[in-house]
């Protein structure tokens, strides 16, 4: 794999130094394995790092003419590669929803939120109706960091939507605009680490969240989401990324969707993008290992995530029954770079 990482690095720098936030989005590496290749290339002498620039030196030129290495852009400029741009019967829906979403709380380092841009949303949106989930769709949102319950049913397809989260805060928000806009959500404070109240269970098409992304979490998140679905036929999506889930990861990852009697049937790469916004996790910036590593603020939104779809092919089966704690290591692992410490 690091061959292909070589090549994705020395083809962004072809064109020239850049941000090392740039320039980790342009790769598919994990946060420490990119880390520990930027240090092998700087001990190799084809690369210096200096006040958060990447920069090739004359040997690294050298190298990678004969590389044969060039920059050329080829994701879509229309839809940022996501294969989905922001259709005209939901333009109105995104203006609609970023007049709701800037009254929304800021995010909480306690609850390890953070929230994608809102085209990103909208765009999440349209993929759950073209894949025929939304319509007259009885959702389940596991953590609703995105208020993604609110953009759904601004579409007036779901039949209803109920949301659980942590935070009182974005509980009430969700709800206050619930009765606002007349919309059929109802969200209410409830702790994951405890099974799914009866009310909850087996009701549901399908599920949606964002978990953390540590294996214990990941469990957790999405065992709670599969005791919600009702059966064979129902889907789930949900964000991962490649920074702070390495292919080691993503491998435990599709082996616990596969027991518990999910098929993939998408994957759509880089599909979201968390902005630098004054209310997001970003502000938290100076707590992040990545920044810390390279001593440099963020200025490029580099953190991304692919978005996965799941469908029940058996009857679902949570692989995490009853109670399960919640402490550091269902938050935190050792690829938890860009999560607050």
């Amino acid at each position: 794999m690091m061959r292909r990482i070589r090549n994705q690095i020395f083809q962004t720098l072809s064109s020239g130094p850049v941000s090392v936030y740039r320039l980790i989005d342009s790769q598919d590496a994990s946060l420490p394995e990119f880390f520990e290749l930027i240090e092998e290339l700087e001990r190799e002498g084809l690369i210096k790092v200096e006040d958060g620039k990447v920069s090739l030196t004359e040997e690294g030129r050298k190298y990678i003419s004969e590389l044969g290495a060039v920059n050329i852009d080829v994701r879509c400029k229309s839809c940022d590669g996501t294969g989905y741009s922001i259709a005209k019967d939901f333009e109105e829906i995104l203006q609609k929803y970023k007049e709701i979403a800037k009254d929304r709380p800021e995010t909480s380092e306690v609850f390890d939120q953070g929230f994608i841009s809102p085209e990103g949303v909208i765009k999440r949106v349209e993929f759950i109706y073209e894949r025929g989930d939304l319509l007259n769709a009885e959702m389940f949102v596991v953590g609703d960091d995105d208020l993604l319950s609110i953009a759904s049913a601004l579409t007036e397809m779901p039949k209803r939507i109920s949301v659980i989260d942590a935070d009182e805060r974005l509980i009430d928000f969700i709800n206050r605009v619930a009765d606002e806009y007349s919309l059929p959500v109802t969200a209410e404070v409830c702790d994951v680490q405890d099974e799914l109240p009866e009310k909850f269970k087996g009701k549901f098409d399908l599920f949606v969240t964002d978990p953390v992304e540590t294996l214990p979490g990941l469990r957790l998140f999405l065992s709670r989401g599969v005791s919600a679905l009702k059966g064979e036929g129902c889907a789930g999506y949900f964000g991962i990324t490649t920074l702070e889930a390495s292919r080691k990861k993503w491998y435990e990852i599709q082996k616990m969707i596969l027991d518990m009697g999910f098929v993939i049937t998408d994957l759509r790469r880089k599909f979201n993008v968390y902005p630098e916004d004054e209310k997001n996790f970003f502000r938290f910036q100076e707590k992040l290992p990545v920044v810390k590593k390279f001593g440099a603020k963020i200025d490029y939104n580099f953190y991304t995530s692919t978005l996965y779809r799941i469908e029940a092919v058996r009857k679902p089966e949570p692989v995490v029954k009853g109670r399960m704690v919640i402490n550091e290591a269902v938050y935190k692992d050792e690829e938890s770079w860009a999560t607050p410490y």
